[in-house]
């Protein structure tokens, strides 16, 4: 714990194993950041409405690494989330995979 100005003890958000709230807009920002890594792409160049086989031409281990690299990430934030693979094929764009995260995440 940290002090504060008075000698108080207070909590900082790294003392915590609460969830960091995340908003869509973040979300998406996480979704398109593993996804540019995966795909050796810009992150500027991958917008929400793009298809992942289509447009991004991910392949479907491409997307088991986006799947892991995502569940990973929220991890480091203190979200536990779990894309069974069952929903893996329904996710076809970018803005899926956004509302599906979005959906089990703690928001703002």
């Amino acid at each position: 714990m940290a002090a504060d100005t008075n000698g108080a003890s207070t909590k900082s958000e790294a003392d915590t194993n609460e969830a960091v709230p995340l908003d869509r807009k973040a979300v998406f920002a996480i979704v398109r950041d593993n996804l540019a890594e995966i795909l050796e792409r810009e992150p500027g160049s991958i917008t929400e409405g793009q298809s992942f086989s289509d447009d991004l031409e991910a392949d479907s281990l491409a997307l088991i690494e986006l799947v892991e690299a995502l569940e990973e990430d929220l991890a480091e934030r203190n979200v536990q989330l779990r894309i069974e693979d069952e929903d893996l094929e329904d996710l076809k764009t970018v803005r899926d995979a956004v509302d599906y995260v979005y959906a089990r995440v703690p928001g703002v």
